[in-house]
């Protein structure tokens, strides 16, 4: 625990303007983030009396080893670096909202010639129309199906899509009526575009417009007895009506709003939020946090704001914001969300009416979602501090292994060796942590001696960062350069900066014998060594002739067998993506400087592989981005390497043409199927 006054900036040092701070750990770790309007006044609270502070912040502020700020301009700035910065580094002492699942996205294309209408999760691109998000994807495909009646645009994979466009056939959709097969030229890309126009319309909450144009169209049909197109109007517009039914009006004058509703006790907070689009609920979203800070429910509410429109623009950051309680001050967080909308937003607490009765909804699912938050997580917890009690007594450690490391070999045959390297934190999957390894040492089928190297090349890393870091000392370490060479260029950790508390490796008593032999060869005894077999499910300790058997409902071998087979699956991931680029792998791509682009620019210019090769230097500079340099490098590779083996028709045994396995070599080098 270390004495906040060591690393107290000295009288006059910190500068009153506004600002953003990092507190880092002894290990250079950034642990917490925040932004004032006063840096002086702001950090010069931390510093006070231990006994005068929250526990939360009192344990912060022992955590920490060193403290540093960036001075910006306005508050805006402060705000905006603030959460690029808790994005980046991940601070363990922040308020960060755990999204309780993947939210699926209704989305249409309209960056395509032809727009797609489809279930999307993860990251938003540029380009694409998103509603939603909806509680579960099967309530977005209800939706779609309905409006295809109305609005046929595609649905279909790009396969598909080019499948039938190659055959002349529309898929199924195409025959029944609920896509209007642009694939085979039933309309136009033009025409496709104004569908999918017409669509997000509806979607966008201008409902009326079309309902009332079906029920002209619908009169008009039946004026003219023409019974059963009127029929068929009549029943797209019980489609669009049962459409419009699964998220009813709630907000009148088709209110675009965001609510925003926060439960919390000491430790915990839940934030619900309701998008509603038109004066319809469109979307649902939950997240659950940690109380690691101290922080209000104004505090909640604008890291909510942060996490919710950070990463949005334009139409997705609605013109109307309503929460609980306004972050102080507000004019920076509404004048940021104006900046991400383009346009103003107001920012306020609902007082009357139906959006004061919405949000005592809101408010209701967000203490409904805390209640069963705390019922999970209580059991989890349990669990895991069990495992972690269990595997430390089983092992004679003194403490619980709050950080496991585990390690695996994986080959085929003793070709492409390849190790993992994954992390366990608090008995959770850290994957930002794990790493992956070459064997470079030699060539073959050795899973002891390749865990040897792998442990000795990951923990010589970390002595040579932990000498760097000053941690111990080295007299020829000048003093300016410990802090700048724990963190790389872009400030962010080094990759094997932290040890474990727990070695695990994949094997019997061989592995962990070389575990161990590496670790004392680098001088380090502070790290426990396990072995965990897969046969018997047995612990191997090093120097032990026999295996410590944990018995099989035990919670802290279930941690063990999940960190082993999640470091087995991450090792044979990465052998079998090597393995097929090996396979893949042609004489172009030994040429130094030449990126996939370039190299299907070539194959595209000659055709194959063969006649690129009978080419000469000039008709190489020919193709667009290759110099004459490159062309002489590009002809002296492939005068080196030895010409491809004649292609064999697996079926029939039969040697294929030169013009099949020019065309075979073309597919192979684009990265098609041969």
């Amino acid at each position: 625990m270390a004495d906040p006054s060591s690393y107290r900036p000295k009288p006059g040092e910190i500068p009153e303007s506004p600002g953003v701070y990092k507190f880092r750990d002894e290990h250079r770790r950034v642990i917490y983030v925040g932004k004032a309007k006063s840096l002086r006044q702001r950090l010069g609270s931390y510093f006070q009396d231990l006994s005068g502070l929250h526990p939360r912040t009192r344990t912060m502020v022992t955590t920490a080893a060193s403290v540093e700020w960036t001075v910006v301009s306005t508050e805006v700035e402060a705000l905006q670096l603030e959460y690029s910065w808790i994005k980046e580094y991940d601070p363990r002492f922040n308020v960060k909202y755990r999204d309780d699942k993947s939210y699926p996205y209704l989305a249409v294309t309209m960056n395509e010639e032809y727009p797609r209408v489809q279930v999307m999760r993860g990251q938003k691109k540029k380009g694409v129309r998103y509603f939603g998000p909806y509680g579960h994807a099967w309530a977005i495909r209800d939706t779609v199906d309905l409006l295809l009646r109305v609005f046929p645009v595609r649905t279909c994979s790009a396969g598909v899509f080019k499948n039938a466009a190659r055959t002349g056939r529309p898929c199924l959709l195409g025959y029944i009526g609920k896509c209007s097969a642009p694939c085979v030229d039933k309309v136009s890309a033009e025409e496709h575009r104004e569908l999918a126009d017409e669509f997000c319309d509806f979607m966008t909450g201008r409902t009326g417009t079309y309902l009332r144009r079906l029920e002209k169209q619908m009169t008009a049909a039946a004026d003219e007895m023409e019974y059963e197109r009127a029929a068929r109007l009549r029943d797209d517009i019980e489609a669009l009506k049962k459409a419009m039914e699964k998220s009813a009006v709630v907000l009148a004058d088709a209110t675009d709003a965001d609510l925003i509703a926060v439960a919390e006790d000491e430790l915990e907070a839940a934030v619900q939020i309701f998008h509603v689009r038109g004066g319809r609920v469109r979307g649902q979203r939950g997240w659950v946090t940690d109380r690691v800070e101290a922080v209000t429910t104004a505090g909640l509410v604008e890291h909510a704001l942060q996490q919710l429109y950070g990463e949005e623009s334009g139409d997705a950051v609605p013109k109307e914001v309503l929460v609980p309680a306004l972050p102080e001050p507000v004019e920076p967080v509404q004048e940021w969300l104006t900046g991400r909308r383009g346009a103003g937003v107001s920012l306020r607490i609902p007082q009357r009416g139906d959006k004061r009765a919405l949000m005592e909804t809101v408010a209701r699912n967000a203490q409904q979602a805390l209640a069963l938050h705390k019922t999970k997580r209580a059991s989890d917890l349990t669990t895991r501090s069990r495992a972690l009690e269990e595997i430390a007594e089983a092992l004679g450690l003194d403490s619980a292994p709050l950080r496991i490391e585990c390690f695996d070999i994986s080959h085929l045959q003793g070709d492409d060796v390849v190790a993992s390297m994954v992390v366990f934190e608090d008995g959770l999957a850290r994957k930002s942590e794990y790493r992956r390894f070459q064997i470079r040492g030699f060539e073959g089928q050795d899973d002891v001696r390749s865990m040897h190297e792998v442990i000795t090349r990951r923990f010589r890393r970390y002595l040579a960062e932990k000498e760097k870091t000053g941690e111990w000392t080295d007299e020829d370490t000048p003093a300016g350069d410990i802090g700048n060479a724990f963190t790389e260029d872009d400030g962010r950790p080094k990759k094997f900066a932290y040890p474990p508390q727990l070695l695990v490796v994949d094997g019997g008593q061989p592995q962990v014998a070389a575990a161990k032999r590496a670790l004392d060869d680098l001088g380090i005894d502070d790290i426990a060594v396990c072995g965990l077999a897969k046969r018997l499910e047995e612990v191997w300790l090093p120097d032990d002739d026999d295996p410590v058997v944990m018995p099989r409902t035990s919670e802290g071998l279930y941690l063990l067998q999940r960190v082993r087979d999640e470091a087995h699956r991450f090792a044979i991931t990465y052998q079998r993506t090597k393995r097929a680029k090996r396979f893949r792998a042609g004489p172009l791509d030994d040429v130094p400087g030449l990126g996939e682009t370039r190299k299907q620019a070539l194959i595209r210019h000659f055709g194959s592989v063969k006649k690129l090769r009978s080419a000469t230097v000039d008709q190489i500079c020919e193709v667009p981005g290759i110099g004459r340099k490159t062309a002489e490098t590009i002809a002296v590779a492939l005068a080196q390497a030895a010409p491809a083996a004649p292609a064999v028709n697996t079926a029939t045994g039969e040697i294929m043409e030169d013009e099949v396995r020019e065309e075979r070599e073309a597919r192979e080098e684009r990265g098609q199927e041969p």
